[in-house]
């Protein structure tokens, strides 16, 4: 359905037009009219399908004239990006509306400013719950009048603590006005708050929460554990991407991606809720303008930023919530125009939450590999290749001509032409190649131990004493590293330490992925096993007295030439002393 089908006045439809919509998405569709009937609505609608003008329009078209000395609108939103977003969208939308006056009040700005600007006729109030309700208490906020109240993506403000403050907030509301909800999800705590503020309210629901992700093609890579910051360089140096965001789960984390990011050469900037209003401004300016193309944000921060032209989501964490992801990857996509999200995973865990988001999406998520170095040096000298051909439609001047002619004279040989092309073309290569990387991301081993892959062991500082056995060594490692446990290979338990076959190609995700672990409730520390760990030099068995530490003994605590061996299954046996630590059988 077009807009122009809409009951609009002229104003609202120039302005609409200006901005380049022309056909409705289907909340606006289904919202639209309700609003203008003056109902009360749910619309469960995720981000990006046009909320703000599905609320905003029936509104703006609603608002007469003499309307310009008390507040009459007001829209809680959950973050304060969101409410400067929806802000600027809806002075845009009245644009030829002169007596439409919006202001934005929220935290971390000066309160100051926003009492002024209240003071000074503003009609239509956008504000988050915590710094509505201060202006209300410092009574520089009146809603005595107000017809109309939109709480935009309430599931999000009520996970972030905020019901009081609406509760207090809608308290203060006439009886009489008109009540709008939009939220992604509906639990319980949403329907109790319409069926407690709203009257009669009509749900609008889009058919399918899923839609909005058809039109993103959706990949994941599987890397080691450790290895998810190398994998992702490698993506974004393959992929090419002119505007990008990257999620991650917590705040330190987007901290730490964004250093490590920079410091790789990279534009980007990171986003999360820790971070000063002015600070926050000028990232997102930043990152609109084009100044810093990779945004790495948590969810909260980033629920409601509309950045037009993303080309790429990147989940450096997968979310916690099935739903999220839906809002995530919908950053890219939007207003008709395809998408790509990337996910990047590491075990066995996430493969299957990996599994269960595709399931949860009715989308399709193509497992891909990681770029190699390999392939983007190829990649790299193409697109020299194809740059260098396509100097050859650029017209030549006589200057550079002449000078080409009085080169060629000068140089020796048949091939002087050629040496030249070729050196002029080498200086190229080794200035689009000299930041590519030099390492490659191995691929995890998922379906058990190949045959002849090569094993190295590993020490953990847990034994015998410490009540270890196979089974919990094996579960602690499968849990920790998503490998299966036939990925491992012999497990020998002894006194005060066991060592582990693994496979050499994940050892060190292993390593790492182990650090500050515990097994069976113990805190336990694994390394490379070396040599000396079992009393042996590389030529053969100790001798009594050689390789002593201190007190006369080996550096695992027994005395000199004593050698242990112990079987798969952890049963002890000392050849010295013909001791067998093993349970005997009943009867």
């Amino acid at each position: 359905m077009q807009f122009q089908e809409l009951n609009l006045s002229a104003p609202l439809l120039d302005a609409v037009s200006q901005m380049g919509f022309t056909e409705m998405t289907e909340i606006q569709e289904k919202t639209i009219p309700l609003l203008l009937e003056g109902k009360d609505v749910i619309g469960k609608s995720n981000t990006g399908t046009g909320k703000t003008a599905a609320f905003s329009l029936p509104i703006l078209e609603q608002m007469q004239q003499e309307d310009t000395d008390h507040v009459c609108t007001l829209i809680l939103c959950p973050t304060r990006e969101l409410a400067m977003q929806a802000c600027d969208e809806i002075r845009k939308f009245s644009r030829f509306q002169k007596h439409v006056r919006p202001v934005a009040v929220f935290g971390g700005a000066s309160m100051e400013r926003q009492i002024y600007q209240l003071k000074n006729g503003a009609n239509f109030v956008v504000g988050t719950p915590g710094r509505v309700l201060d202006h209300l208490r410092r009574r520089t906020l009146k809603l005595d009048q107000l017809k109309t109240i939109v709480l935009d993506e309430a599931d999000e403000m009520l996970n972030m603590g905020f019901r009081e403050d609406i509760e207090a907030v809608l308290a203060q509301l006439p009886e009489q006005r008109q009540t709008v909800l939009f939220s992604a999800t509906m639990p319980p705590a949403i329907l109790a708050l319409t069926k407690q503020y709203q009257k009669d309210p009509i749900l609008v629901q889009i058919q399918s929460a899923h839609r909005t992700v058809d039109a993103i093609a959706q990949y994941y890579v599987s890397v080691p554990m450790g290895r998810k910051t190398d994998a992702l360089q490698l993506l974004l140096l393959a992929k090419k991407p002119n505007s990008a965001m990257i999620f991650c789960n917590t705040k330190k984390m987007v901290d730490e991606l964004t250093e490590a990011l920079t410091m790789r050469g990279f534009p980007a900037v990171g986003l999360h809720g820790d971070m000063k209003q002015l600070q926050r401004t000028q990232v997102m300016n930043g990152f609109k303008s084009g100044k810093n193309t990779i945004l790495i944000a948590t969810d909260v921060a980033a629920r409601g930023i509309d950045v037009k032209g993303v080309d790429a989501v990147f989940n450096y964490d997968l979310p916690q919530d099935h739903e999220y992801y839906i809002h995530r990857i919908g950053r890219t996509g939007r207003a008709g125009k395809t998408g790509t999200a990337y996910n990047i995973i590491s075990g066995r865990k996430q493969e299957l939450e990996m599994r269960d988001i595709s399931r949860y999406t009715k989308a399709e998520i193509t497992e891909i590999d990681v770029p190699t170095s390999k392939e983007l040096h190829s990649m790299a000298m193409d697109e020299e290749k194809q740059a260098l051909l396509a100097l050859t439609e650029t017209e030549i001047t006589d200057e550079a001509m002449v000078l080409t002619e009085t080169i060629l004279r000068h140089t020796e040989g048949e091939d002087g032409a050629k040496k030249i092309l070729a050196a002029m073309i080498q200086q190229r290569l080794e200035q689009a190649t000299k930041n590519l990387p030099t390492f490659d991301v191995p691929k995890p081993i998922r379906k058990g131990r190949r045959t002849g892959a090569k094993t190295v062991r590993v020490r953990i500082n847990a034994g015998r004493r410490d009540r270890m056995a196979p089974n919990f060594i094996l579960g602690a490692l499968v849990e920790a590293t998503g490998l299966q446990g036939t990925d491992f290979g012999k497990i020998d338990i002894h006194d005060q330490y066991t060592t582990v076959e693994v496979p050499a190609a994940e050892s060190e995700m292993v390593i790492d992925t182990m650090k500050g672990g515990k097994i069976s409730g113990k805190s336990v520390l694994v390394r490379r096993y070396e040599e000396w760990d079992n009393g042996k030099k590389s030529g053969g068995n100790y001798r009594k007295g050689q390789g002593k530490g201190q007190n006369g003994r080996n550096p695992d605590g027994r005395r000199g030439g004593e050698q242990r061996r112990s079987s798969r299954h952890g049963y002890n046996q000392n050849p010295r002393s013909g001791n067998y630590n093993r349970k005997r059988k009943k009867g």
